[in-house]
């Protein structure tokens, strides 16, 4: 009967614990804010694939007061190349970490306005409303990040 008290209790703690190592979902509509100038750029939708990576699409571009925003990624190269910015796929391969269950890292972002490629990570607030995006060439420490916040 102790065997089996204890057998319970550990059942029992590994079944509400697990929830709290579950990665923050990312998956959804998110409002991407320009790191340099405070204004909204876009609406990116992500989505989970089947092989359990993330990718994200811009489903709708927001032209900033005095600019009239790019409709085709001209300084993209390949495939990509004089593409329609609107329904361009530029997070891709993104992973939950195993570690962490706000991060996600081992994905690509491309900046539709210069045509760049980088290496991304994320991070997600605790209650899942933001996102913080970094792209960088070779090292973290140097790059670049955006605020995403979620779209409802």
């Amino acid at each position: 009967m102790k065997n089996f008290n204890l057998f319970l209790l550990y059942t029992t703690l590994v079944t509400v614990s697990f929830p709290v190592f579950a990665n923050i979902d990312i998956s959804g509509k998110w409002r991407t804010i320009d790191d340099k100038t405070g204004f909204s750029k876009g609406i990116v939708e992500i989505r989970k694939e089947a092989n359990n990576t993330y990718s994200g699409k811009i489903i709708e571009v927001i032209p900033r007061p005095g600019y009239t925003p790019k409709t085709i990624c001209d300084q993209c190269t390949g495939h990509l190349k004089n593409k329609p910015i609107l329904g361009l796929t530029i997070l891709q391969d993104m992973k939950a970490s195993a570690k962490n269950p706000s991060e996600y890292a081992g994905g690509t972002i491309l900046d539709p306005l210069s045509g760049k490629l980088y290496k991304s990570t994320l991070r997600v607030n605790p209650n899942g409303t933001r996102i913080t995006m970094r792209g960088y060439v070779g090292v973290e420490a140097i790059g670049r990040s955006q605020t995403w916040i979620k779209d409802n």
